[in-house]
């Protein structure tokens, strides 16, 4: 499918979810892998033209013929910047290639750059041209794809197209590359075998063949009244939905249970019914005492709901236990969950997922894992209900929405920083619309200045999607808003505080640039107010890195993102498609 294909197919779709999924039907996470060459796949011999210099890295043909047999397209997107200084024809690195081929097996398709870093091309990494041009050569689209790679130019190409990464260091990666990768393996054959884990834990048979009891709601048979449980803000919400909606596509009723910090982000989930609001004291983090009375009136409306069983999701930090109580008391004959915890008889269905997977993956694994899968039609993507009109004082769409606010602070903007982001996009073209919440209009109001439009306050969640629906780009902390984006297939500048693991929490399968300390003191503390003076981990980003990370994912000023092809700007040389033995 061509890239310039993608919309009008959706808007055709008889679907009427936002952010569909653009290749295909299958509920497949992935259908491609594209692989580095040197150094990923044979050892790095710089600027290598002969043929008997390539050495296989140890397990790369064993591992590249699990992927084969897995049904998996295999591409090489590689830079070879050789060719732009001379140090060897294109007939030489045919003839690498050729033995690549022969020594580690055949590849669907080689995708090259043959420029240098000077030319100014779209497709030399980390532009993302090559993976835009290996996904259209394969059939597919870049969120499809995970790109599997030795340096930090590699994460960069794969999140700027939308698709998923894998860094495999080598004594050449720098920390820096390997603490801002989205995940990373210790060699190929261990990234291969993430891959076929990832793509089967969405699998309900999967879970069946290793013993879990999965079978209601697996091989078409219907569930009847399911409650689903995600207790905890907006953005926990919006990543749960695709989990959401594989068990309402075998159920005859979802009720969904959510805290009063989610019920606006639950309104938008396709696949719910109804919505039951009740504050969960283990959950909420800032927890009023336990309250009996509160207690026995939760558990009187769980009674109530009549639900045949419950599928409860949970954050990695979270015990579902105190609720999986509650709802055996409630009379729910069928509980799942995710629990490290010994659950004695309070889940029918325990399951188990390694830590750093992506939130919405860990979601639709544990509903694979209770014998719930996406229907035929739908795919792994964050979608919501269709999007009411933006405020009209935003203008036509194509600007970029700038959010700097968070419900926790450490994972907010800087007010000075946003500031001068507001005001660079605005100097490079950009229409900018500052966004926030009612206890956020102080803060807005300082990003807007006169440069910028001011909408702190005045969105509820609904008008902020639809803000974000019309934005060519979202630039956001990773909180909301960064899912909102995702839903709505809009590119993200992502000012990730590493206060959590981007590879968990940053925006899922869209295309995506971050910025930020991926190495900051803050990194893994899980705090919601920063805990080192002057918020270092974000303060030091240059407001034009936040420029360039825009024309890098397309974003023109005042527009919707170019259409990427692969190939350099104007006047420059075109990508090659350069293969091995007859490609």
């Amino acid at each position: 499918m061509r890239q310039d294909q993608v919309e009008p197919d959706q808007r055709r779709s008889a679907r009427v979810f936002a952010g569909a999924d653009a290749a295909g039907s299958e509920p497949v996470l992935f259908d491609a892998v594209l692989l580095d060459r040197d150094g990923t796949l044979i050892e790095d011999v710089p600027y290598n033209g002969d043929p008997e210099k390539v050495r296989p890295l140890p397990g790369a043909r064993a591992a590249l013929d699990r992927l084969r047999a897995a049904g998996l397209r295999l591409a090489v997107v590689t830079n070879q910047s050789g060719l732009a200084r001379g140090l060897f024809t294109e007939a030489q690195l045919r003839a690498v290639h050729a033995r690549v081929e022969r020594l580690l097996g055949p590849f669907d398709a080689w995708l090259v750059c043959p420029h240098d870093d000077g030319d100014g091309c779209g497709c030399r990494k980390p532009a993302p041209g090559l993976v835009h041009a290996a996904a259209r050569e394969l059939g597919t689209v870049p969120a499809r794809c995970v790109l599997v790679g030795d340096i930090g130019r590699d994460m960069v190409a794969a999140s700027a197209a939308g698709a998923s990464g894998i860094l495999v260091p080598t004594p050449v990666t720098r920390p820096q590359e390997v603490a801002a990768a989205p995940q990373v393996a210790p060699d190929l054959p261990a990234a291969v075998a993430e891959i076929l884990r990832r793509q089967a834990a969405l699998d309900p048979a999967t879970h069946r063949q290793a013993g879990t009891d999965a079978a209601r709601g697996a091989g078409g048979r219907r569930a009847g009244t399911v409650l689903v449980v995600r207790a905890d803000s907006a953005g926990d919400v919006l990543v749960t939905g695709p989990a959401i909606r594989a068990v309402a596509a075998h159920a005859e009723r979802v009720v969904l249970l959510c805290g009063p910090r989610g019920r606006a982000a639950a309104e938008l989930l396709p696949g719910v019914d109804e919505i039951v609001e009740h504050r969960l004291p283990w959950i909420d983090p800032a927890p009023d005492p336990v309250d009996p009375a509160d207690m026995r009136r939760l558990a009187d409306r769980l009674t109530a709901v009549h639900a045949d069983e419950a599928v409860v999701f949970t954050s990695f930090h979270q015990s579902p236990l105190p609720l999986a109580l509650l709802l055996r008391l409630a009379g729910v004959g069928r509980v799942s969950a995710i629990s490290d915890d010994y659950p004695g008889s309070l889940l029918d269905v325990r399951h188990r997922v390694p830590a750093g997977v992506p939130e919405p993956e860990r979601a639709l694994s544990l509903a694979a894992a209770a014998g719930f899968a996406l229907a035929d039609h739908d795919g792994p993507a964050l979608r919501l209900r269709p999007a009411q009109a933006p405020p009209p004082e935003v203008g036509a769409s194509g600007y970029v929405v700038l959010h700097p606010g968070s419900a926790a602070q450490a994972r907010g903007c800087p007010p000075e920083l946003a500031a001068r982001i507001a005001r660079a996009l605005t100097a490079a073209g950009h229409r900018v619309v500052v966004t926030g919440g009612p206890d956020e209009q102080e803060l807005t109001a300082r990003v807007a200045g006169d440069v910028a439009v001011d909408l702190g306050g005045r969105t509820g969640l609904a008008a902020l999607a639809a803000t974000v629906a019309g934005a060519g780009a979202v630039v956001v902390g990773n909180t909301g808003p960064a899912h909102l984006a995702a839903a709505h297939g809009v590119p993200v500048v992502s000012l990730f505080a590493p206060t959590v693991p981007f590879g968990q929490w940053g925006p899922w399968r869209v295309p995506t640039v971050r910025l930020g300390d991926a190495e900051a003191a803050c990194r893994d503390t899980r705090a919601a107010r920063c805990p080192v003076p002057g918020h270092p981990c974000l303060s030091n980003v240059d407001p034009e890195e936040v420029v360039d990370a825009l024309r890098l994912l397309g974003v023109t000023p005042s527009a919707r993102p170019a259409p990427t092809t692969g190939s350099p700007s104007a006047g420059g040389p075109t990508l090659a498609t350069i293969g091995g033995s007859g490609r």
